[in-house]
């Protein structure tokens, strides 16, 4: 069986090279690394993480809590931190909470705790005092995306200045009958985002001085069915419609655009439609949205990591980011003009 000096010997480099550039650890030039891997593939030799971890007390690999991956956001955010993950020579532990408290203790009390992993990210999770201690008596790094955890790293988009910007779009369309589809009360269990879109929506109508319609106020579950049903009933209304809607995400969206071609209407004629996401079906949609990027917020978040694990060339781990917000981009499709 060959060696790391066999790998060495046969690429020309020093064996530290050859643990630098097999493990992703540390700057190795591009050169270097391909001589590296191409020794190593001829010679047939993995790296030994076991006894990489022995020798620095690492496992290299980070865990990551998510309440879900059934959804577009929580399965683009997992895709863009395991592409970042890879890249760095990293493995990653999914935990699921499911949305129940049981699996949401049992990954808090338990798995987390049994020191396997090197650092944790928490998704839109908003973390009780008790699980951030707990975290915290085992010394891991860690980053939150989706929200602001006290004295803790994070990753997050300005929800409310989202809607505001989207509602102001409609408005300054020439829009003034708008509705709001968001999210139930389940879904403002932790950070609250849909109660955050609704703000950002019902300010920016009050501040163009335009009164908000208590029955224009709806909410669904997030998918693209659920909207259908609730935009095919509030447009299917003989006493009036809005000629314009926000949803607070691009799955909504999409049906609420199902809902009114099926009655007939045109877009963004008779009805225009702006979502929230970014989602990749929104090009054929035509659909106008802001989108926020979760792919490149999950790769934002084991970024973050390795800052804080020191594995970007700095030796000391710096102190949490400042409250910064993700970018977010505004996007122009078809899918809303003045209205007729």
């Amino acid at each position: 069986m060959a060696s790391i000096k066999d790998v060495a010997l046969r690429a020309g480099v020093s064996v530290a090279t050859v643990s630098r550039a097999l493990s992703g650890k540390g700057k190795v030039s591009a050169a270097s690394r391909e001589a590296v891997a191409r020794a190593a593939k001829e010679l047939g030799y993995v790296l030994s993480y076991n006894a990489s971890s022995l020798a620095s007390g690492r496992s290299r690999n980070i865990g990551i809590v998510v309440p879900t991956i059934s959804r577009w956001y929580f399965a683009n955010v997992l895709q863009g931190a395991t592409q970042e993950l890879n890249e760095r020579g990293y493995d990653l532990t999914l935990y699921n909470t499911s949305g129940e408290q049981r699996h949401r203790d049992a990954v808090f009390q338990d798995l987390l705790m049994r020191q396997r992993l090197d650092a944790v990210i928490t998704v839109t999770l908003k973390l009780t005092a008790p699980e951030l201690h707990q975290l915290r008596l085992v010394g891991k790094p860690l980053v939150a995306l989706g929200g602001l955890l006290p004295e803790v790293s994070t990753i997050r988009v300005d929800d409310f200045n989202i809607a505001s910007l989207a509602t102001e779009h409609l408005v300054s369309l020439g829009h003034t009958k708008i509705a709001f589809l968001g999210g139930a009360d389940v879904f403002n269990v932790d950070f609250n985002l849909p109660a955050a879109r609704l703000d950002g929506f019902e300010y920016a109508l009050d501040q163009a001085e335009i009164a908000v319609n208590p029955q224009w106020l709806l909410d669904a579950d997030f998918t693209t069915a659920g909207a259908y049903q609730k935009v095919r009933s509030l447009l299917s209304n003989p006493r009036g419609r809005p000629t314009a809607l926000l949803c607070a995400s691009d799955e909504m969206a999409f049906g609420a655009i199902m809902a009114a071609r099926d009655l007939g209407l045109s877009l963004p004629g008779d009805f225009s439609v702006i979502g929230i996401d970014g989602h990749e079906l929104g090009e054929l949609y035509g659909l106008t949205t802001i989108a926020q990027h979760p792919g490149a917020q999950g790769e934002a978040a084991v970024a973050r990591i390795m800052e804080l694990l020191g594995e970007d060339g700095h030796p000391d781990p710096p102190s949490p980011a400042p409250d910064q917000f993700f970018p977010t981009e505004f996007v122009l499709r078809t899918s809303t003009a003045p209205p007729a």
